[in-house]
């Protein structure tokens, strides 16, 4: 009787152990088939860092009203260009904003190679495109600073 006690246990025992090894293995091949490769050093880094590992955000590019409004007067009388013009600009001569100040309208002189290309503004289009920078040195802002300087001298 006692040995018989003994094998069930046995066999109870070494049933459980199998059944736990069964499911901790299949678990283990369900997390290895799913999971993503990781790189060491990045993995390293982050756990240094105590957090996830994230790609560095792309920097938002402006539309001409969100590039203007840190200019003087919304930037009239200043050059603006897309990004991927070369040797054309607009001076900004006249804005209509619209009440949430990211909006509008806009007109200006279009400027090619440093001279004025037109006499009359022009609508500029393509305003509320995300590609816009400001020029900082124009001719225009040379020209004024030497007048200034002939006129206090």
């Amino acid at each position: 009787m006692a040995t018989g006690l003994l094998a069930r246990r046995a066999q109870s025992t070494i049933g459980e152990t199998s059944a736990l090894f069964r499911s901790s293995f299949s678990s283990f091949l369900r997390n290895l088939s799913t999971a993503a490769p990781i790189n060491n050093s990045a993995a390293e880094s982050a756990a240094a860092a105590g957090g996830e590992v994230q790609k560095p955000k792309r920097k938002k590019k402006k539309n001409l009203f969100e590039v203007a409004q840190f200019l003087p007067n919304w930037g009239i009388g200043y050059h603006m260009a897309k990004t991927h013009w070369t040797g054309v600009s607009y001076e900004i001569t006249k804005i209509n904003l619209y009440k949430d100040g990211r909006h509008g309208k806009a007109w200006g002189l279009v400027h090619k190679e440093g001279a004025v290309a037109a006499d009359a503004p022009k609508k500029i289009s393509g305003v509320h495109k995300r590609c816009w920078k400001y020029i900082p040195n124009t001719k225009k802002t040379e020209a004024n600073a030497s007048k200034q300087e002939l006129h206090i001298a």
